[in-house]
């Protein structure tokens, strides 16, 4: 969808920008039958004027926003550092939002930074975010933006994200190698699509083994990390206890460690643990944990490349950017034999 500026109302009426400009400010110096044909055909293309356009008309604000879920994840500080190494050769700043898993919060801070207070956006949607309606506004108003690890995928823009399913897959069929039967998926999600994806290649993973659906369950955690806790305890406490947890994100797989110390289950003889994580101090747990790694940085540095071809580049087509880094599996002794 193209922006409607005064250029285009300016072409389409064969007359100057500046008469446009000063037509629409109502100028004395503009005849009425020229300010009522501006100001219909304003109306009829639904024209809306940018606040700040008059500040940015000879340079740009030269910064950028960073919209992400938290930064107490190790991922996500790995992908800002990706960020800011680019963000910094070209002379720009990164103001950097929290939506802390949130809509309302995510929707906010895009109404915010829409029209001109920044050159582009970079966006790691929440745990809660379906509508694309925000994003789509800001792209409307010709702001380019960018999605990392975690997209929207019916907003027509690009992406740079991980190769979720695969990881899903290879994760699960790890652990049915190492004799384990009762395998347990914890979620951070039910809808976020990255956490849809790993679930869907655990899924598969076991149905290409043929164990039944019952060995192969999956449980969905809360943004509260208390709950979430009562709740892996409470599953390793079952009789039918699982013996492989997948966990989705890092601060799961720490949950654990701390529920199977708490109720005398030794990791990996008893349990063994595998999580997504690009957690620093995984070789130096208690037992070392096994890891889905994800290219943290190379994802913030490519999608911060492309983001500013975006702003660079005046026709350069964002929706046709779309890029998978492949993550590595790290084994380690939470699942050796």
């Amino acid at each position: 969808m193209s922006t409607i500026n005064i250029q285009i109302l300016a072409d389409t009426l064969n007359i100057s920008k500046s008469t446009v400009s000063k037509a629409l400010r109502d100028s004395h110096e503009i005849s009425k039958e020229t300010k009522k044909k501006v100001k219909e055909l304003a109306a009829k293309m639904n024209y809306s004027p940018n606040p700040y356009a008059s500040s940015l008309r000879k340079k740009k604000s030269r910064t950028i926003a960073v919209v992400m879920p938290e930064i107490a994840d190790s991922f996500f500080s790995l992908a800002i550092n990706g960020i800011q190494s680019v963000a910094e050769k070209k002379g720009y700043h990164v103001l950097i939002y929290l939506s802390h898993e949130k809509y309302t919060n995510e929707k906010k801070i895009l109404g915010e930074v829409r029209n001109g207070r920044v050159d582009g956006i970079l966006i790691s949607i929440s745990k809660e975010t379906k509508n694309e309606e925000p994003i789509d506004k800001i792209l409307a108003a010709g702001v380019p933006v960018v999605f990392f690890d975690r997209e929207l995928e019916s907003v027509h823009t690009a992406s740079v994200t991980t190769n979720d399913y695969e990881c899903g897959y290879v994760a699960a069929k790890l652990l049915l190698q190492k004799g384990c039967r009762r395998l347990l998926f914890i979620s951070h999600s039910a809808s976020l699509p990255i956490c849809k994806k790993r679930e869907a290649g655990f899924r598969m993973a076991l149905l290409d083994a043929g164990c039944p659906e019952k060995k192969g369950q999956v449980i969905y955690g809360t943004d509260n990390e208390k709950s979430n806790y009562q709740l892996i305890k409470k599953s390793l406490a079952a009789k039918q206890r699982p013996d492989a947890i997948l966990a989705s994100v890092e601060k799961i797989a720490i949950q654990v460690y701390i529920a199977a110390q708490e109720l005398g289950l030794k990791i990996p003889e008893e349990l063994k643990v595998l999580a997504f994580s690009n957690l620093e101090t995984a070789p130096i747990l208690n037992p070392s944990l096994t890891t889905v790694t994800q290219p943290a940085f190379e994802i913030g540095k490519s999608a911060a490349t492309i983001l500013f071809k975006g702003i660079e580049k005046k026709h350069f087509r964002l929706e046709n950017e779309r890029v998978i880094i492949p993550s590595v599996l790290i084994e380690r002794r939470s699942t050796s034999i």
